[in-house]
């Protein structure tokens, strides 16, 4: 499946129906008169998190979405049908964003089972049944309904997760989330095997949380060097940053200060999150280099280093052991118990 985190639609909720104009003619009753229904109420636009989903794909060959507009009213008082509301279904983390310069927030759905009625369907006209009056015993007139609301908007998604694997090209990410978790990213030997998120599930001491791996960063990314930053927006959500750095580098204080430097630059408080750092790919290295080199890492980031091996699972169970620290006692970010059915209402005027 293809990875998609942002996409541009249409939506347009159902126009009310018209009212009817109707007279009541009975044989043997003197009496007639009026009896024309309302229209019935257009359908809603209602944007739903669901579980299951991690892309926006399938916005990219589906675009437009209206909401049937409702039936016009009916002789003997009848009111027409209302429209079915349309229900769009999107991964939790989507945020809704409007089409303009500012892309100004508009939505965060971040629970599952959250929905938000975004555009409301237009009201039913009113029948002539309901314009008479003591003076007007048989009125024509009759409400059309109101118009259907609609909206360019844009939807860009931020995978919800509770730890976010950060580091250059090949530190060794992909390895570390196979190792721990399902994974099953792709790993190379060459610069930026990922190029798109990953979420795995890891289960460690009896609890869970979801890891996230980004696309490793390069020095200038915040300009677009490399795949640039726009992937770290996946991890702002995140709780604690586990960052990876490769035993193998010239310069481990280097390799770690060229991401911190990408980061800050990034902003959104990446910079300000907790972070464990573990220096990775030990397994190639004897025991008097690993010292130096942690060493040498501790004085570049001012935190405990961590000597881990994704490869050969050296260390990556003390790693996990710090990040249930950073993340606390609170539920996975995606997990079961973290649902809700809050409605939301926005309107475009």
């Amino acid at each position: 499946m293809h990875f998609l985190d942002q996409a541009k639609i249409f939506v347009r909720s159902g126009a009310g129906g018209p009212g009817a104009v109707s007279f009541r003619r009975e044989k043997f009753i003197e009496y007639g008169g009026p009896d024309g229904g309302n229209g019935g109420k257009g359908g809603d636009i209602v944007f739903e998190a669901v579980a299951g989903l991690n892309t926006l794909i399938d916005f990219r060959y589906t675009q437009h979405f209206r909401a049937p507009r409702g039936t016009g009213g009916s002789g003997s008082n009848k009111t027409g049908a209302g429209g079915d509301d349309l229900v769009i279904k999107v991964p939790v983390g989507t945020q809704i964003l409007a089409d303009d310069e500012d892309r100004s927030l508009l939505a965060d759905l971040t629970r599952v089972g959250q929905r938000m009625v975004f555009l409301r369907g237009g009201d039913g006209g009113r029948g002539n049944a309901s314009y008479k009056t003591s003076t007007n015993r048989a009125p024509r007139q009759h409400g059309s309904g109101w118009p259907a609301e609609e909206a360019w908007v844009w939807l860009r998604l931020k995978l919800l997760a509770d730890a976010g694997l950060v580091g250059l090209p090949n530190a060794g990410k992909s390895t570390f989330i196979n190792a721990v978790t399902n994974a099953q990213a792709k790993v190379g030997e060459y610069a930026f095997t990922t190029t798109r998120p990953q979420l795995g599930v890891v289960r460690h001491k009896g609890r869970e949380f979801v890891i996230a791996d980004i696309p490793g960063l390069i020095e200038g990314a915040a300009d677009g060097a490399g795949i640039g930053d726009r992937f770290l927006g996946h991890i702002e959500r995140c709780r604690v940053l586990l960052h990876l750095v490769d035993a193998n580098d010239e310069d481990v204080g280097e390799s770690y200060r060229v991401v911190r430097d990408e980061l800050e630059a990034y902003g959104a408080g990446l910079g300000d999150k907790p972070v464990v750092v573990a220096l990775n790919k030990i397994d190639t290295l004897d025991d008097e280099l690993i010292a130096a080199l942690s060493a040498e890492l501790e004085a570049a980031s001012g935190h405990p280093v961590i000597p881990i091996s994704g490869a050969s699972g050296v260390g990556v169970d003390w790693a996990l052991d710090k990040l249930l620290e950073a993340i606390g006692p609170e539920a996975s970010a995606v997990g079961p118990d973290d649902q809700g059915e809050d409605a939301i209402e926005w309107s475009p005027t």
